[in-house]
């Protein structure tokens, strides 16, 4: 029988975005040994990469990879956008702040993560420090935050994982592909995947967006692979690539396919 991982959950308080609470779970390994670095992961929107109800069910999947040897035992870190602490009744909802902090093209969220969440979430345990064993990931705003952070920190996050990635001037993040095209090649991994029925409104195209991002990246010869489907702006086809995109981002040679659509 396969060996499952312990999924903890807790709340955190930012002083970086002020006046803010928000809910992360920790996966670790059954196969965790504070004797070896662990590999690890963080999701932005991270509820809806654990929910049994939705396609991703991220712990699942790490078992299993973790239990066959797929990929080194992996700590995750699940975390959902802020919420505004407010005076208000219980049953309002709560402000979230998921735009501000997933879309904005700064370094204020890659600071909230490392220099706040991280040193909390991941007390006394044994991580790797190598950014090529660090993934990023999130999807749709929480896409275009997961490449801001490895962007902006490439250091620290050298891999990143988009799922119908919001690379579109919600708040600025369509500039992306420009800024790629630009700047001196950082050492990031990214593997991403959009559809054909993504979303279109006037922000932009996601699929376009997308497009442009895989067009930049290979213009810049970064290690990345693509995967352009069908489907819309939805967890399905992201969760179908699961297993292969962690084993690709994972693998530490660097063969790659540059993939094109």
């Amino acid at each position: 029988d396969m060996k499952t991982g312990t999924l903890t959950r807790q709340t955190f308080l930012s002083d970086i975005y002020t006046g803010t609470t928000r809910d992360y779970w920790l996966y670790i390994p059954q196969q965790y040994s504070s004797e070896h670095p662990a590999n690890l992961m963080v999701f932005q929107d991270g509820e809806s990469y654990l929910d049994s109800n939705k396609p991703m069910q991220v712990p699942l999947v790490m078992d299993e990879l973790i239990a066959a040897k797929e990929i080194p035992p992996t700590v995750c870190l699940f975390v959902n956008p802020g919420q505004v602490i407010t005076p208000t009744k219980a049953e309002h909802h709560p402000d979230s702040q998921r735009s501000f902090e997933y879309d904005t093209v700064s370094d204020q969220y890659s600071r909230f993560l490392i220099n706040e969440l991280l040193p909390q979430a991941l007390a006394g345990l044994n991580i790797s420090a190598d950014p090529k064993n660090r993934i990023i990931a999130g999807f749709s705003s929480g896409g275009i935050c997961a490449w801001s952070v490895a962007w902006f920190r490439s250091d620290i996050f050298g891999k990143v994982l988009s799922h119908c990635g919001s690379f579109v001037d919600i708040r600025g993040g369509g500039k992306y592909p420009y800024l790629i095209r630009n700047e001196a090649p950082k050492p990031i991994k990214m593997y991403f995947q959009s559809g054909s029925h993504d979303l279109d409104t006037r922000y932009g195209n996601w699929g376009l967006g997308n497009k442009q991002m895989a067009a930049a990246l290979h213009f810049k010869d970064y290690d990345y692979h693509f995967e352009f489907g069908s489907q819309g702006h939805n967890l399905i086809h992201g969760a179908q690539l699961l297993k292969e995109s962690l084993i690709w981002l994972f693998a530490d040679d660097n063969t790659t396919d540059k993939s094109r659509d």
